[in-house]
């Protein structure tokens, strides 16, 4: 009997660690985390330095922002491609309306999304290095928008590191 006992502890504390590491790598993603990608919008992102606005043509008609974190600053400052891991650019978008101070003026309206790239060359390999994130209202979109994300940018910006905004001048 104490053999059995002694032989199922040896058993039990053998497989604990290993039972803890499966569980801790199968968590589930949080409900703030982009589908496929595990982005989250950064914290403090309002605060960053601004790379380039843009304003979006119909049927979107918005204005937006990319800003990015001091990594990405410092790779577009030095013309670095592809940009370093680590690099996180975020574009905000609202639509746009007129200003009611000043006619010929188009000022943000309403926010519409905030859309995220993250840069981690051995996490997502399989996309050019970058994971994704696209936010409305704070959540995540669906797993089949995401899914479209990489093909865009593979097709229109593969050759500056999948990256569509340019350093504004």
């Amino acid at each position: 009997m104490i053999v059995l006992a002694v032989l199922l502890l040896v058993v039990v504390l053998t497989c604990v660690p290993y039972l803890v590491t499966i569980a801790f790598a199968e968590a589930p993603a949080t409900a703030d985390a982009s589908p496929i990608f595990g982005v989250t919008v950064p914290q403090g992102y309002k605060q960053w330095e601004l790379i380039a606005p843009a304003e979006e043509a119909a049927p979107l008609d918005e204005l937006r922002a990319v800003v990015g974190n001091q990594i990405a600053i410092d790779a577009y400052q030095d013309g670095k491609l592809p940009f370093p891991d680590g690099t996180i650019l975020v574009k905000r978008a609202w639509k746009r309306k007129q200003s009611p101070e000043f006619a010929s003026a188009t000022i943000p309206g309403a926010a519409t999304t905030v859309q995220v790239m993250v840069k981690d060359s051995r996490k997502y390999a399989a996309t050019g290095g970058w994971g994704f994130g696209r936010f409305v209202n704070g959540k995540p979109v669906d797993e089949a928008q995401h899914r479209t994300c990489f093909a865009c940018h593979e097709a229109r910006a593969k050759s500056r590191d999948y990256v569509f905004t340019r350093l504004a001048p």
